[in-house]
């Protein structure tokens, strides 16, 4: 290897080891305070590399025990945390999925995953994008990733009735596709109880 690949390597590795690396103090915050937990100081190391016995036998005071506390109550106009509703397409997400859509009847599924991928980081919490991006994996016999697609589809689905049911079809097809027939047993259960 020249001097300069390995110095510039060298560079690159101090840099991301000076990234990982945290400056000051703890960043873990109590339940109920705007300020940082103040940590205790090392206890200092022996020249031979042994450790004292404890933190108070050199002067040092040990943490208090965290004690928790209740969670703060939220007001009924406050979000939930999980996702009621599926998210509306952006115009520009749905023109992507419909160019993905011609790529995939033209036999590039590759191109199609470039697109949806696309479609994915402008609408990343709609179902209809992951659904596609199964659809597309499937074209590509990458049946595993397809199956995960599906199933954070489904997540993202809500309450939308319709999409659930399009999300437990196709998990269905693809459990059955790669022999898991009880597996597709239950998504059409659970398809046709909707």
């Amino acid at each position: 290897m020249s001097k300069l690949k390995y110095a510039t390597l060298l560079a690159t590795g101090l840099t991301l080891a000076g990234c990982a690396s945290s400056p000051g103090g703890s960043i873990y915050v109590p339940i109920g305070s705007s300020q940082p937990r103040e940590q205790a100081p090392e206890p200092p190391r022996s020249t031979q590399g042994s450790y004292p016995e404890s933190a108070a036998d050199q002067g040092y005071e040990e943490d208090e025990p965290v004690v928790s506390q209740p969670a703060p109550e939220r007001d009924s106009s406050s979000r939930p945390s999980y996702q009621d509703q599926s998210e509306a397409l952006s115009p520009a997400a749905a023109s992507l999925i419909r160019q993905a859509d011609n790529l995939l009847a033209s036999g590039d599924a590759r191109g199609a995953v470039s697109q949806l991928e696309r479609a994915q980081r402008i609408a990343p919490r709609s179902p209809e994008v992951y659904f596609k991006l199964s659809e597309a994996y499937v074209a590509m016999n990458q049946l595993g990733s397809a199956e995960q697609f599906t199933l954070k589809g489904l997540s993202l689905a809500g309450s939308d009735s319709r999409l659930q049911r399009t999300g437990w079809l196709l998990l269905a097809d693809i459990r059955r596709a790669r022999g898991n027939t009880a597996g597709a047993r239950e998504a059409e259960s659970r398809a046709a109880m909707l």
